[in-house]
């Protein structure tokens, strides 16, 4: 077995071709879109490389054939925040062969160790946490949800043996559309629609500068108190709101208001890997032919929770319950080919919002693990700190 840094075009076709080998009778598996993943690494489309870095690696058997893939990455501007300097690993593949899980493990922690860290998280991705995070532990029963991991059961063991340990936990959570909310929760929504000064709209995808805008006010409000925060711009707001365009469906996405001025908002879309699943992880062009396909003319039962926004005056009101609470009855009344809510995902550094889904009646879907492995075998290993 021999490791192999990935540079070449013909080396890029082998990175990807891996997952089909280790997957090719998982009838539950759905690929990842190659054209996605590979911006991950792409300088000029990652925004992470302007202080990071990251690198690739193949293995290959005897005949020069793939047989697992990993990456090695450093985000600097994280890197030196915790008690140990910490780089990350991901897109990690390989056969059912533990010293082959080792030669590549060892492969990150080699070149992670020669520029200065002191430990690896993993696998995670070389960018934002809501994609490619995470080694699944439970729920191998279930597809997996556009752009998070899925992975055969005995990886675990290969990072478990290796040294590597629970930095924190990762729940997707399922809750049935049909279902009604805990009468708490009804009792709060009955409470808030009551109150005339209190409005709900549905996104108009002919105003979209105006809900943009409407966003762009709710986030910077909701999410001013959160580490590394940095206040959203009218051009990001409409780029983020023109980015979903394309799998909008107005029906999913929702704006409250107070007196006409916003203050809450609930982002779904279609669970996109529905549609994805049918190009094979290749976004070609008969790959958005068939996408957009799928998209027009099948009944998607799944809705992706994306993101949930509420102003700070107005949390603790029952807001939460108004805006889920009425989205349901909307889409039970209109739209019954919805089944289920995915939401995606929750750590278990987040108690608060742990406990919030469960009490909604939210039932675990994915059960993951995010690793870290210290390098000092004699270092105190500490888990992610708990959000108060």
């Amino acid at each position: 077995m021999k490791i192999v840094e990935v540079s070449s075009k013909a080396e890029i076709k082998k990175f990807h071709q891996v997952p089909y080998l280790i997957y090719k009778n998982d009838s539950n598996w759905i690929a990842h879109i190659k054209q996605e993943v590979e911006t991950v690494f792409t300088r000029g489309k990652n925004k992470y490389f302007r202080h990071g870095s990251a690198i690739r690696f193949l293995l290959e058997d005897e005949n020069g054939n793939p047989i697992g893939r990993v990456a090695a990455f450093i985000n600097e501007k994280t890197a030196h925040t915790f008690k140990q300097a910490t780089g990350g690993m991901g897109f990690f593949e390989c056969n059912n062969n533990k010293e082959a899980a080792f030669k590549l493990f060892d492969a990150c922690k080699n070149w992670l160790e020669q520029r200065g860290m002191e430990a690896m998280d993993g696998p995670i991705n070389f960018g934002e946490k809501d994609r490619y995070w995470g080694l699944l532990v439970n729920g191998f029963n279930h597809p997996p949800i556009y752009a998070n991991s899925y992975n055969p059961d005995y990886y675990q063991q290969f990072f478990e043996s290796y040294g590597f340990k629970t930095y924190f936990n990762q729940h997707n959570f399922l809750r049935p559309l049909n279902v009604e909310l805990p009468e708490k929760y009804l009792k709060r929504h009955e409470r808030v629609k009551k109150n005339k000064n209190y409005s709900l709209k549905r996104i108009e995808v002919n105003k979209l500068e105006k809900y943009a805008e409407d966003f762009r006010t709710i986030y910077n409000a909701a999410w001013v108190t959160h580490d590394n925060f940095k206040g959203m711009s009218k051009e990001q707001a409409l780029a983020s709101i023109k980015k979903i365009k394309p799998v909008m469906d107005s029906n999913l996405i929702w704006f409250a208001y107070y007196n006409n001025k916003p203050i809450a908002f609930l982002i779904m879309l279609p669970e996109l890997n529905q549609f994805f699943k049918h190009t094979k992880g290749n976004f070609n062009l008969w790959g958005k032919l068939k996408f957009m396909w799928y998209k027009i003319f099948s009944k998607p039962k799944f809705v992706w929770g994306v993101a949930f926004g509420v102003t700070p005056k107005f949390q603790g009101v029952g807001m939460e319950s108004y805006v889920l609470n009425s989205a349901a009855e909307h889409l039970r009344a209109r739209l019954p080919h919805y089944k289920d809510v995915v939401i995606t995902w929750i750590g278990d550094f987040n108690p608060k919002m742990m406990h919030i889904t469960k009490s909604m009646g939210a039932k675990n879907y994915h059960d993951l693990k995010t690793y870290r492995k210290l390098f000092d075998e004699n270092a105190v290993f500490e888990r992610s700190p708990i959000i108060e």
